[in-house]
């Protein structure tokens, strides 16, 4: 049994394709297209040339030692904050487009939460010369306003969404609606393992070059190419498929990953969907989805505009239900400490996304020898006011 995506896009009871009729095509092409482009010798060419040369990768393994003798363990950080744009998500975003470029596609929508996926494919698509259209909750546009200027003088048109609570979420119904009235020549690329199958599968496989870089990273570093600890944070679940692909099915490795409690699991004002969700359907997938008793999705809340979003991949539902990754909520307080925490042991500004999976460090009890890698998703550039107007509260 692997924890992997079967052919239909199923983890588990979770996945799926659940869409309008009107996208049905759409859907089934991409469907049939994906594996054998990526799988192509001349789309693995022209994409790992990408990652080596415009992304800059490999990101490093850094040895955190100052950490490290923090927390009692042996602590490393993949540096995903050193890609170019900032964040794990341009991996992701290159990989696409050169399947939509290779689809014949003229024109990218995207949505976007904290900015940094918007960012990536308003970047690609400037590399690329394509028509971008980026859909971000105007409560996002406000509190991610660097971001927003950077996708627009990268040449993208920002779209703020001004319905339901001007999110992640809602950012994702408009990137659909404008899909379904653009079906033949609009590619959407989702920037987390969300939405209908294929995305869940082709976003995680795209991603899956951070552990597979992590492997003989840590052999270098350690002699040995498995951790005992995989640590990430998880709204959508992207950069945490791809620290975790490769090892997946490596029962030697225990998975923890840091969601979202907002103001705390029982506030009301929280966005943690393992802690609260409940079986359901949101963009296309089945998976747990925090929604009221009527079945309506209840808006969620974080400080971190990455992680504010009522639902999770199907990937880390099916680990989660099945114990195969230990999933916490991680309060707003936590997240900010833990992010000042690393900034003064490390010289590290770490994403308040990232943030979230740090502070799991202070929730789990290491043994001396335990080797621990955490992703560092993002940057905190995008966050510095938050995290400044935070301290001044």
């Amino acid at each position: 049994m692997s924890y992997l995506s079967d052919e239909e896009g199923y983890y588990g009871a979770f996945g799926g394709a659940y869409i309008p009729e009107i996208l049905h095509r759409c859907v089934e092409d991409l469907k049939k297209a994906y594996l054998p482009i990526i799988g192509s010798p001349s789309f693995q060419h022209e994409y790992r040339r990408l990652l080596r040369d415009y992304v800059g990768r490999p990101s490093p393994l850094f040895p955190a030692l100052r950490l490290s003798e923090r927390y009692g363990a042996k602590i490393f950080l993949k540096r995903e904050d050193l890609n170019h744009t900032g964040a794990h998500k341009i991996n992701n975003s290159i990989g696409q487009i050169l399947l939509a470029r290779a689809m014949g596609k003229k024109r990218i929508i995207a949505e976007t939460g904290a900015g940094q996926h918007g960012v990536a494919t308003a970047t690609v698509c400037a590399l690329m010369g394509m028509e971008c259209v980026v859909y971000m909750g105007a409560t996002d546009v406000a509190r991610q306003h660097v971001n927003v200027e950077k996708m627009k003088m990268l040449g993208a048109s920002v779209v703020p969404v001004e319905s339901g609570n001007k999110t992640l979420k809602d950012a994702t119904n408009e990137a659909i609606r404008d899909w379904c009235c653009h079906p033949s020549d609009t590619f959407y690329i989702i920037g987390s393992t969300v939405g209908p199958h294929p995305y869940p599968d082709m976003v995680a496989r795209l991603q899956s070059v951070i552990s597979e870089e992590i492997r003989p990273q840590l052999k270098e570093h350690t002699g040995r190419d498995w951790p005992d600890y995989l640590i990430a944070c998880i709204g959508g679940g992207s950069n945490a498929a791809g620290t975790i692909y490769h090892y997946i099915d490596d029962e030697r490795v225990r998975i923890l990953l840091g969601e979202a409690g907002g103001l705390g699991v029982e506030s009301g004002k929280t966005a943690a969907t393992i802690a609260l969700g409940q079986v359901g359907i949101l963009h296309g997938a089945k998976s747990y989805v925090i929604q009221d008793e009527d079945g309506q999705i209840v808006e969620p809340y974080s400080i971190s505009a990455g992680l504010d979003y009522p639902g999770i991949g199907p990937m880390h539902a099916n680990l989660a239900l099945k114990g195969r990754a230990k999933v916490i909520p991680v309060n707003d307080d936590e997240a900010v400490a833990a992010a000042y925490e690393l900034t003064r042991l490390e010289g590290i500004i770490p994403a308040l996304e990232s943030a979230h999976a740090l502070a799991l460090l202070g929730k789990t009890s290491f043994r001396p020898e335990d080797i621990v890698v955490l992703t560092v998703s993002g940057r905190g550039d995008k966050d510095i006011e938050t995290y400044l107007n935070y301290h001044k509260q």
